[in-house]
């Protein structure tokens, strides 16, 4: 690579390097992440269509949920890449609005192009849309009514708004009730406030029946069944044991050599090898458990003496199982049986193998105190169940999130226009060339009341119009788009509710991605051979 200087070229990057710099990197980055936004701009709302996403070995993915599909769209390009990572963090952080993110990213770059090609300086939009997104997140903050755990009624609303336009739609309500009740379930009062560990809420889908025949268990459902034919397949008053170690003969680390040289030694070794399964056995037994679970393997002669004894068992558990059976019946996770005594048992009312979906599952239910619950999910397709589990996990997000920050705002692009309607006004006390940065900001937020009306097949320019008009009124900061009607309505009437942590985390978001690929003014990308294969015309795909 080649730079000029007043007095001899330098060359400082190798051969194929391909180098874009100024305007045109900028161009690029923009072009692409407003590609990335566009694709998944239709799937907004009730209203939104979903995406076929199929790989390379054909399997097919149907999503109207942003994070998937961001997260199975396989993108190469680094700006590309950066909105991907936005919808993670979105989802992690408070499990709904990905969607939003990535849209507003894509709508602040394409306005930030027109303030470029207008000459104005990248810092200047960047220092702009920072006082933006700060003031967006406090007027929203403002506008911003409470909420409690106790009420019900309200976080169900919540819980139904982020399953809307998914394939739970006609079980929403029912979806939403179970989410609202595992929540309540596992939430943890301290002195600190409300604490509730999402992990604490086990998904297992299984295909068949309706979305309407999902249910939420007070305990713990694992997809497993119970090992040998002659156990017991229904267990009622269940003693609890959690084992984390095999109930098998361990093989010796080192190589080891056995001569025997007549057949007694050899039924004298394998005698022993009985005794001291059965000796394990003994352990569990003299315990008082009639449940095991093990995170290892049991042995076939282990699993032999576990049926005469009337034990159940249940092996190969996952960790993340075993550590939410424990909280679920109170039981320690026990890894050297010799230490198992009864106060480590813990109790469920019912444990229980059953067929679902054609498979076997071990239920345990009635728990002492379930602070770890199951939410089974049916459905009548593979597809189904997958993207119902998508929006149950969007539900438990956004209502822990609500709860977490006690504070809600409306849907339907109704908080999006409060907060562009004053961003404008906040931009006039600002000045010079930042205040067309704050303006654009505020026309980017629009882009959510318009994708909606878009969706709903309504006009989105009258749409905006109108809106605007509406929220300079006096009760205005509600109205929103119905999209089931095609026109303006009251939002808090229709209980569109989502927390205020999904949209300032939205926003953030979207803000934080945008300044980056504004920032960025040059792109390097190196030559295959540079990597140590391919030839020096294999430049890389970031051009």
């Amino acid at each position: 690579m080649v730079q000029e200087t007043n007095q001899k070229p330098v060359i400082f990057l190798s051969e194929g390097t391909k180098r874009t710099r100024g305007r045109d990197a900028q161009a690029i980055n923009i072009l692409v992440a407003k590609a990335v936004a566009e694709a998944v701009k239709t799937t907004l709302g009730p209203k939104g269509m979903d995406k076929m996403i199929v790989d390379e070995l054909g399997d097919v993915i149907i999503s109207n949920d942003g994070a998937t599909i961001l997260e199975e769209m396989d993108v190469e390009h680094p700006a590309a890449k950066m909105l991907v990572e936005i919808a993670k963090t979105q989802d992690e952080e408070v499990g709904d609005g990905t969607t939003t993110a990535v849209v507003i990213a894509g709508a602040l770059l394409e306005r930030a192009e027109k303030l470029l090609d207008d000459g104005i300086h990248p810092s200047v939009i960047v220092k702009g849309y920072r006082l933006a997104s700060r003031k967006a997140r406090e007027i929203a903050t403002q506008v911003a009514d409470k909420i409690s755990i106790d009420d019900k009624a309200m976080l169900k609303n919540i819980a139904m708004t982020a399953m809307t336009g998914k394939s739970g739609a006609e079980a929403e309500e029912s979806l939403a009730t179970i989410v609202v009740n595992a929540i309540m379930q596992v939430a943890e009062h301290t002195k600190e406030g409300i604490v509730i560990d999402k992990d604490m809420i086990k998904l297992e889908k299984k295909e068949g029946a309706t979305l309407s025949d999902s249910q939420l268990i007070n305990g713990i459902v694992i997809d497993k069944e119970i090992v040998h034919a002659d156990m017991p397949k229904r267990i009622e008053r269940a003693k609890i044991a959690l084992v984390d170690s095999a109930l098998e003969i361990k093989e010796t680390e080192t190589d080891a050599e056995i001569s025997i040289s007549d057949p007694e030694q050899l039924q004298a070794f394998i005698d022993k090898e009985e005794a001291m399964l059965k000796d394990m056995v003994d352990q569990i037994k003299k315990a008082g458990a009639n449940v095991v679970f093990c995170q290892k393997g049991i042995d076939d002669i282990a699993q032999h003496f576990l049926a005469k004894a009337g034990i159940a068992a249940v092996r190969r558990v996952k960790k993340s199982d075993m550590e939410k059976l424990a909280k679920a019946t109170g039981a320690r996770i026990i890894t050297r049986l010799k230490d198992l005594n009864k106060e480590d048992l813990g109790f469920a009312k019912l444990v229980q193998e059953k067929k679902i979906g054609g498979d076997a599952m071990v239920f345990v239910e009635g728990c002492r105190n379930p602070k770890s619950v199951t939410i089974l999910i049916r459905g009548g397709s593979e597809h189904i169940v997958d993207e119902a589990e998508r929006a149950v996990n969007d539900a438990i997000g956004t209502v822990t999130a609500a709860i977490k920050s006690g504070k809600i705002v409306t849907g339907g692009g109704s908080i999006e226009m409060e907060i562009a309607m004053k961003l404008r006004d906040y931009a006039t006390t600002i000045g010079g060339r930042e205040q067309l940065a704050i303006e654009s900001f505020a026309d980017a937020l629009e882009v959510i009341p318009r994708a909606l009306a878009e969706t709903a097949g309504m006009d989105p320019i009258d749409t905006i119009v109108e809106l605007r008009a509406k929220h300079r009124g006096k009760d205005g900061k509600y109205l929103g788009v119905d999209v089931y009607r095609g026109k303006l309505a009251d939002m808090s009437k229709l209980k569109v509710i989502e927390p205020l942590t999904v949209k300032t985390q939205a926003i953030a978001s979207g803000a934080e991605v945008a300044e980056m690929i504004l920032r960025i003014d040059d792109i390097i990308a190196g030559s295959a051979k540079s990597k140590g294969k391919g030839s020096p015309s294999e430049s890389s795909e970031f051009e």
